[in-house]
């Protein structure tokens, strides 16, 4: 674990009066201009029976209605801009792994603090001036790969814009070009790993020392996995395209105990996923965000569908952490009247011994009843044993029967961005 002298000038250090402060002044702001400017506020925001000078504290947020991925959809493409067209500067769109994607715009000033920003996160993760990233982030409407580069290039970095996929080109440039850091998503670094020992290179010996991974949630057994195959350290970058993109809240390097929201930017409630009700700091819930300072397209509580709870920060004590995120309340598996989220499933295999971290979840029908396959690849050695393994702990730790397909390895799919752990085969 690296440890590192913090700049007091690049991660801000505010008394919490005076964070408290600006929130409510940015807060209040942002407020009037979505009701000033945007039809679909102004018109829940009256159904709802609130008004933006109803918000005298940073508590009389919740009085205010939440907004969906549904009603950005219902918006599309530029209904939910706060700004003149000829003002935005740029415009992306989310990545769609659940449903049809959603339109995002940005003014000048939302970029620059978009890559401050992300230039923050990256020095809590450990990255300096002069260091070469290597992102592999995919490039476009996604923004992954944007956000990661220009908020390196605020930095001062040496930016590798790899961008997805064409693995073996991606470990040529790695060891011809000696990038400390990597930019991906957790998953696609598992399948460099074997990229690398496909081409007869231990993935230990690359020049990476550390790794920042985002976009889909990852557990700490998949943490220790890549740590260990790689010998670098794993830090969690957090964002949606939604709020900003990636940026939003980082882990630190020094503790690895969850990503510090950046809270003079973004303001957390963390609320009850069926009713809604705010649940008090330390519980665990839904992860809802509220813009403080983008102009083109704020969001006022925008339900992220991610799981996780809010906690007091550590290294940077000014702002909470959020817990890693545990999962997503549309990727909830209802099997049997257990509730079963994939991240479970992930932390079953990768404690496994003999299985590999490559493996998909494939649910069907069977006699009217759902039925839950683990479909995870292992040498013709092990499997025999990684079956009965992978079947016991599930029934231990989630208290289901779950059949395994073990299969061999190199048989499954493997993902260049966000990945898809679920394939849904039931009937209706």
């Amino acid at each position: 674990m690296q440890r590192l002298i913090r700049s007091e000038s690049l991660i801000p250090a505010p008394r919490p009066e005076e964070l408290r402060e600006l929130q409510l002044e940015r807060l209040q702001r942002t407020l009037r201009h979505v009701y000033g400017h945007v039809p679909f506020y102004r018109e829940k925001f009256d159904a709802a029976g609130v008004h933006p000078d109803d918000c005298r504290d940073l508590e009389d947020l919740a009085k205010f209605p939440t907004t969906s991925k549904d009603d950005l959809r219902a918006n599309y493409p530029y209904g939910m801009f706060a700004v003149p067209r000829n003002l935005v500067r740029r415009v992306h769109a989310s990545s769609g792994t659940t449903g049809q994607p959603t339109l995002v715009g940005y003014t000048e000033g939302d970029l620059s603090v978009w890559a401050e920003v992300m230039a923050r996160s990256l020095w809590a993760a450990g990255v300096r001036p002069g260091d070469a990233v290597h992102i592999a982030y995919g490039y476009g409407l996604f923004t992954g790969g944007l956000g990661a580069h220009y908020g390196a290039e605020r930095l001062g970095c040496t930016v590798i814009p790899a961008s997805g996929g064409m693995s073996a080109r991606q470990v040529r440039l790695i060891t011809d070009l000696q990038p400390k850091v990597i930019m991906v998503t957790p998953s696609y670094l598992l399948a460099l790993a074997d990229a690398f020992e496909t081409a007869g290179i231990d993935p230990r010996s690359s020049s990476l020392k550390i790794g920042v991974f985002g976009a889909e949630p990852w557990t700490e057994g998949m943490r220790a996995e890549i740590e260990d195959r790689f010998a670098l350290d794993a830090v969690d970058v957090y964002g949606l395209s939604e709020v900003i993109g990636p940026g939003v809240a980082q882990e630190s390097i020094e503790t690895k105990d969850g990503p510090h929201i950046w809270e003079d930017h973004f303001y957390p409630e963390i609320v009850d996923p069926a009713t809604g009700g705010v649940l008090p700091q330390g519980d665990h819930g839904e992860l809802l965000f509220t813009s403080l300072s983008k102009t083109a397209m704020p969001v006022i509580r925008y339900r992220t569908r991610d799981l996780s709870r809010l906690l007091p920060g550590t290294v940077y004590p000014a702002f909470r952490r959020m817990e890693k995120v545990s999962g997503r309340t549309d990727d909830m598996i209802i099997l049997r009247g257990v509730n079963v989220f994939p991240s479970q499933i992930e932390e079953i295999v990768l404690a496994t011994a003999g299985a590999s971290p490559h493996f998909r979840i494939v649910l069907t029908t069977a006699d009217r009843l759902d039925q839950l396959t683990v479909e995870v690849e292992a040498p013709p050695q092990s499997r025999a044993r990684v079956a009965q393994g992978i079947s016991a702990r599930a029934k231990q730790t989630i208290g289901i029967r779950v059949a395994v397909e073990v299969v061999a390895p190199g048989s499954l799919e493997r993902s260049e961005g966000k990945l898809r752990r679920v394939v849904d085969r039931r009937e209706g």
